[in-house]
């Protein structure tokens, strides 16, 4: 979720128990934020969308937990009780995880008054909808902005005064650009670079592969050469589908 991965189909059946997702075929990573976003051709609803994850997650635990209803107690009702209390500890160490990666994301000094991280917070993801903005790309910018310079996160962001507004209580806080870096991606498996290297593999040829593989290899180090694997997808790369054999 913190890197804008979307599974695709997140169904019973591809998650394990522990509660990690397995099994990615019809998987990408959001272009545009948008938690609407659904890449699946076979996700016609938007079931398994990009913010629609979260509850997929719980809800294939609750069928988990009523499978093993006859394992927890002789007795039903007292199954049901103990696993409808087991299952309600899920969101709120979902939310501690999630606020804990976007505290990293945004370079908050720990500590910070979750009166004064928690509107950071979903004010810029409000920001990103609004305005279309590449996740991978704002994200990244952003440790430039924390390090003073705010230019290259701006000519991302159409709305510059709602932009300019939540930066201004951001760079109060002092957020750490290093740790940023640590967190925020410059090269993932973009969708116009994974099609072009499928592409070429079935064609024979393995180069493209093995240069996106070089790059997503060390996803948080930025280096000479490797430009265009930051890039956001050019605008008639179109919209996207993946399908279960990818």
């Amino acid at each position: 979720m913190l890197v804008g991965f979307v599974h695709g189909v997140m169904n019973t059946d591809n998650m394990t128990i522990s509660g990690e997702t397995i099994d990615y075929g019809p998987c990408a990573f959001l272009d545009a934020f948008d938690p609407a976003t659904v890449y699946s051709s076979i996700d016609a609803g938007g079931r398994y969308a990009y913010g629609n994850q979260p509850l997929v997650a719980e809800w294939n635990l609750a069928r988990l937990a009523e499978a093993l209803l006859p394992l927890i107690d002789d007795d039903q009702e007292q199954a049901i009780a103990l696993a409808v209390e087991a299952l309600g500890g899920f969101r709120p160490r979902y939310d501690a995880a999630w606020s804990a990666g976007m505290a990293a994301k945004l370079g908050l000094p720990e500590g910070l008054d979750d009166a004064v991280a928690s509107p950071l917070v979903d004010e810029v993801l409000a920001l990103l909808a609004a305005n279309h903005v590449d996740h991978t790309s704002f994200f990244r910018a952003l440790g430039t902005a924390a390090r003073g310079d705010d230019e290259p996160v701006r000519r991302l962001v159409l709305d510059l005064a709602a932009f300019d507004d939540w930066a201004t209580r951001w760079h109060a806080v002092g957020p750490d650009a290093v740790a940023m870096d640590r967190v925020n991606p410059v090269y993932i498996p973009r969708n116009h670079l994974v099609e072009e290297a499928l592409a070429a593999a079935t064609d024979g040829d393995l180069a493209p592969l093995h240069r996106l593989l070089d790059a997503v290899a060390q996803p948080f180090d930025e280096r000479p050469g490797l430009e265009r694997y930051a890039e956001p997808a050019p605008q008639d790369f179109g919209a996207y589908r993946t399908f279960c054999g990818t």
